[in-house]
């Protein structure tokens, strides 16, 4: 690598390179992005990211972008799309959630929304959970969380639906749950 990362993404692109995004501790505060290429074994700079960002997500898209998803940072809710094509970040629709979100998930639905749920807002866990639609670049929230949580899994299951499992509040979260895009709770 060219740099260091930790609490970072690795997204595995179309082409078969690797963007690793982000991190904690590493130069330019978060921002800097490179990519892994396995047919040579080289590591590349590609764009800086417009946030300093660690603890996010980043989900690729159907279009082969790349959604980046709040962090642990000085940043509200924000998101970034990063494009593989040009090598290049914009911003997008930021999150509903209030504050900062971190420690969350965030799973590609069939339909092609980003479902984002639970983390943290830098003190308390948060049981809000909202969509991201890529065609038209905006957040809505959808039903609550049953427990709040961060540090948690979500998994999409055959049937469409997505199911966060364990995680920690003030204490471990021993308990899972069920999200369901057709009824949006």
């Amino acid at each position: 690598m060219n740099m260091a990362h930790a609490q970072h993404t690795a997204t595995l692109l179309p082409n078969g390179q690797v963007l690793v995004a982000g991190g904690y501790g590493a130069p330019r505060k978060g921002r800097n992005a490179e990519l892994y290429n396995p047919a040579t074994g080289r590591w590349t700079e590609t764009g800086l990211m417009i946030a300093s960002r660690f603890n996010h997500t980043a989900t690729l898209l159907p279009s082969g972008e790349v959604l980046v998803v709040g962090g642990s940072s000085d940043i509200p809710a924000t998101a970034e799309l990063y494009d593989p094509a040009t090598g290049l970040w914009a911003e997008t629709g930021s999150l509903t959630t209030d504050g900062s979100r971190a420690n969350h998930t965030a799973t590609l639905l069939p339909q092609g929304q980003v479902l984002v749920a639970g983390g943290f807002n830098g003190v308390f866990a948060l049981p809000a959970a909202e969509l991201y639609d890529p065609a038209t670049g905006v957040w809505t929230m959808t039903g609550r969380m049953v427990f709040a949580r961060g540090f948690h899994t979500a998994t999409l299951l055959s049937d469409g639906q997505v199911l966060a499992a364990g995680g920690k509040k003030d204490f471990l979260v021993p308990r899972a749950e069920l999200y369901d895009p057709v009824t949006g709770e």
